[in-house]
């Protein structure tokens, strides 16, 4: 008897589970920019912040090696086996495919057997240094969402560089160190990243844990991304409110996990020992089977999609913005400087969206970028954009647009369109609980209701 009702608590509650993954998390999932509401006026938009979704960003992305001919095969050259180092009977040749090792096996899908790489010449300059410059560029901003992974079928090397640039390759700054010895090759204390917190995430550290020559199992470089942002959402992710909320207000730690392009500074490699072999150079190259990179454009917050056009990203924005980050008002629309949307309040964020000039509601030029007190408006006059209606520019937060010149906001609410909150002004700010009270009931109702449908009871 215990056990059938067991059994059937156990059944309502994967019910209750499934169900509740159709109503809004309480962080959101920032993947609708508008949707419409039905009000005493009739159907009005209700705008939100908004963000692609996560891709795989390998897809788009362009490759530059430096120097340029640093991959094999031209002329064709011998190597040494992976498996067996003194085993110096294979063959790179560019001019014989099932020999050669392009740039673009770095990207292609695996799973094959055997598996697809790029290949470095081998070390045969030696003692001068075998350096390589691996350079990912999308030509567009891209927020990264998941751990960089870089495979490589030559052992992972000794030094090596993760390098990132904010401004398409003008500048760049270190992401992380990769050494077999932190402290001798780039003069720092080897770290984790468990050894960093919440205050230390931004830290650029060195890192031994990825660099250990031709062992087994050695054959992957991480750039941990989901371990910082537990940080903040707790090891599972669970808490993602915490983190959109510090993204939201922490520029840095947003820049942090943005990027236009990346770098790869390959500097030593494998060598499984502290000492050369002068006798077997061919020993000592690169190769890279995949690189893994996820991530979403960046669109401010102002676009859900992003589309490919003449070979670029780009956002398709929302919220009267326009540019490929959605980075600026659209003609016409420029009443206000423009704005990122916000991840807060949770869950459906801030819109923040670009509002009619005051030129374009027949007012002199000169003031375009000043909103003028609208509240003395009483009337639209033909042929002029409104400043509300109700398909494109509603009255936000259950505001009420009055002949299309001014919205006549609730008593919390206010703003041209309602979009701010009257306590943000108060010295104390806004209670984080306000209207969040209702979504967090909502499993223990559904449970108890199907309880009560049951017969079941809890005691």
């Amino acid at each position: 008897m215990y056990l059938s009702r067991f059994l059937s608590l156990h059944a309502l509650w994967v019910t209750v589970s499934s169900m509740m993954q159709h109503y809004p998390s309480v962080w959101g999932h920032y993947d609708v920019c508008k949707t419409q509401i039905y009000t005493e006026e009739g159907k009005v938009w209700d705008y939100m912040a908004c963000q692609p979704e996560a891709r795989d960003m390998i897809k788009y992305v362009k490759v530059t090696l430096d120097p340029p001919d640093i991959t094999c095969g031209d002329p064709p050259e011998t190597f040494c086996a992976m498996g067996n180092p003194y085993m110096c009977n294979n063959e790179c040749d560019a001019s014989t495919q099932e020999l050669a090792h392009p740039p673009e096996l770095m990207f292609d899908l695996e799973g094959r057997h055997p598996s697809t790489f790029w290949q470095s010449t081998t070390w045969k300059d030696y003692p001068k240094p075998l350096h390589v410059n691996i350079t990912l560029s999308w030509n567009k901003t891209i927020e990264l969402t998941d751990n960089i992974v870089i495979t490589f079928e030559s052992g992972r090397p000794d030094q090596m560089i993760l390098e990132k640039s904010l401004d398409y390759g003008r500048t760049w700054q270190p992401y992380q160190y990769y050494a077999t010895d932190c402290l001798d090759a780039f003069h720092m204390d080897p770290k984790s990243v468990r050894d960093l917190s919440q205050h230390t995430v931004l830290e650029i550290i060195c890192t031994e844990e990825y660099s250990t020559g031709y062992m087994t199992n050695s054959k992957i470089i991480h750039f941990e991304i989901k371990d910082r942002f537990a940080f903040f959402a707790g090891p599972r992710l669970h808490n993602m409110a915490s983190l959109y909320g510090q993204l939201d207000t922490t520029k840095k730690l947003r820049d942090f996990f943005t990027i236009t392009d990346l770098r790869i500074r390959l500097l030593r490699p494998a060598t499984g020992e502290i000492y050369v072999d002068e006798q077997h150079l061919a020993r000592y190259f690169y190769a890279i089977s995949d690189i893994r990179v996820y991530g979403r454009c960046k669109c401010n917050l102002h676009a859900t999609g992003c589309k490919e056009e003449n070979k670029r990203l780009l956002c398709e924005c929302e919220h009267n913005t326009t540019g490929p980050d959605c980075g600026k008002c659209k003609k016409n629309y420029q009443g206000r400087p423009w704005s990122p949307g916000s991840y807060l309040p949770i869950p459906k964020g801030t819109a923040n969206i670009c509002i009619p000039s005051i030129s374009s509601i027949g007012n002199p030029p000169k003031f375009d970028r000043i909103w003028p007190n609208i509240s003395s408006l009483e009337v639209s006059k033909p042929n002029q954009a409104n400043v509300c209606d109700n398909e494109l520019l509603h009255c936000q937060n259950g505001g009420t647009c009055i002949n299309n010149v001014r919205c006549q906001c609730p008593p919390a609410y206010t703003g041209i369109l309602c979009e701010k909150m009257k306590c943000e002004r108060d010295p104390g700010g806004c209670s984080q609980n306000s209207g969040q009270g209702a979504i967090s009931h909502r499993p223990l109702l559904l449970l108890t209701a199907l309880l009560g449908a049951t017969g079941l009871h809890i005691c």
